[in-house]
């Protein structure tokens, strides 16, 4: 189905986007999938182009725009290529809310002009060892003392945890308040009793670093607190909903990738002396998948337009985050079966593809979680 968001603008990015991606990450990914990590020149380079920064207003560097087509446009060219490693999406559509709408003037002049030029790397430290998608259950501490916030305590599963040099951390400010004494630190680089641990070994997107980070007796200055005191929570739940259709975004743009790659091998591949796409189970295979992955793009498109006008609720951004990604899970899983015993081989994009698309029904929420802030919408 043809879609209809996009404008002239928007048509032009893309193609700057996927120049950019074909010239500066492609020759090199499979070496960065080796590492475990994207060297951070990538990030300067992609600030160069515009890459980074979408959302932040020009006079600190950024695209100047508010407009989501644009991030979409990226985390689908991302996508096209399996250029898994990128963790520009956390920059562009996870921190930028946060450090353009809920920091002072200093803060913004502080942080974002190397934020969109990709000279300053961000990640969001939310996730504890023995706390998920159950934000209230953290156990990080933040005790003020004077100009400073005393900062306590270990996070796990942070994305960009390896290259970030500024870290916004949730923390329990007030131990009595429940959901309502948490607050966001910016923690930078360099902070004494700030550790990075092991960068994770993960089924998947390998080349997207992942660490483990540990707080202790870490002086965050008062200066770096990011929007009210105690209003963490609120602040979350605010940006969250952008954040998942971030996900949903890169689930369909995925999904569609490697069913176009599968379509073409099944074109090729023989089977009992035909192509195997000339047997009716793959036809109508390929054609259920085709056509889930449309009415999934609809929706996705729908909620990038509500986003856009302000108007995208908590349960809408639930449900597109649950549905695509667990749709990107099963198509994964069925183009592999299509590919037989080449599909298990590395070398085919279809294995890595299905490796890295498992994640995407955790992080972000759950979709155990999804489901029920969709239940709870319902009066259920």
């Amino acid at each position: 189905m043809r879609r209809e968001i996009f404008e002239t603008d928007h048509d032009l990015y893309r193609e700057s986007v996927a120049a950019f991606l074909k010239r500066e990450v492609v020759p090199f990914h499979d070496r960065w999938e080796k590492d475990g990590i994207v060297p951070r020149e990538v990030w300067t380079k992609a600030g160069e182009v515009g890459i980074l920064g979408l959302g932040v207003p020009a006079e600190y560097g950024g695209s100047g725009t508010d407009d989501f087509r644009f991030n979409a446009i990226v985390a689908e060219e991302i996508c096209r290529v399996g250029a898994s490693g990128l963790g520009f999406g956390l920059q562009n559509d996870v921190m930028a809310p946060y450090l353009v709408r809920l920091t002072t003037e200093e803060q913004r002049r502080r942080w974002l002009p190397g934020f969109a030029s990709g000279e300053l790397i961000t990640a969001i430290a939310m996730t504890e060892p023995g706390a998920g998608s159950d934000l209230q259950g953290i156990q990080t501490t933040a005790v003020r003392d004077g100009d400073h916030y005393v900062l306590n305590g270990q996070k796990t599963f942070i994305t960009n945890g390896i290259n970030a040099d500024l870290v916004v951390v949730v923390a329990r400010t007030d131990p009595g308040a429940g959901a309502h004494g948490i607050s966001l630190l910016a923690v930078e680089r360099g902070m004494p009793g700030f550790e990075r641990g092991r960068n994770l070994d993960k089924i998947g997107l390998k080349a997207q670093d992942t660490a483990e980070l540990s707080f202790t007796d870490v002086r965050v200055p008062a200066a770096n607190l990011i929007g009210r005191e105690n209003a963490g929570f609120v602040h979350l739940m605010t940006n969250l909903p952008q954040e998942r259709l971030a996900i949903a975004v890169s689930a369909t743009a995925g999904s569609e990738a490697v069913l176009d790659q599968t379509i073409e091998y099944c074109k090729n591949r023989t089977a009992f002396g035909r192509p195997i796409s000339r047997f009716q189970n793959t036809r109508f295979l390929l054609a259920e998948l085709a056509t889930e992955i449309d009415l999934a793009r609809t929706y996705v498109d729908r909620a990038i337009t509500l986003l856009n006008r302000g108007e995208l609720t908590p349960e809408d951004a639930a449900k597109a985050k649950w549905w695509t990604t667990e749709l990107a899970n099963r198509v994964m899983d069925r183009c592999l079966q299509l590919h037989g015993g080449y599909g298990y081989m590395m070398e085919y994009p279809v294995a890595k593809a299905w490796q890295d698309a498992r994640i995407q029904s955790i992080f972000g929420g759950t979709t155990e979680i999804m489901k029920e802030i969709v239940g709870r919408s319902l009066g259920l």
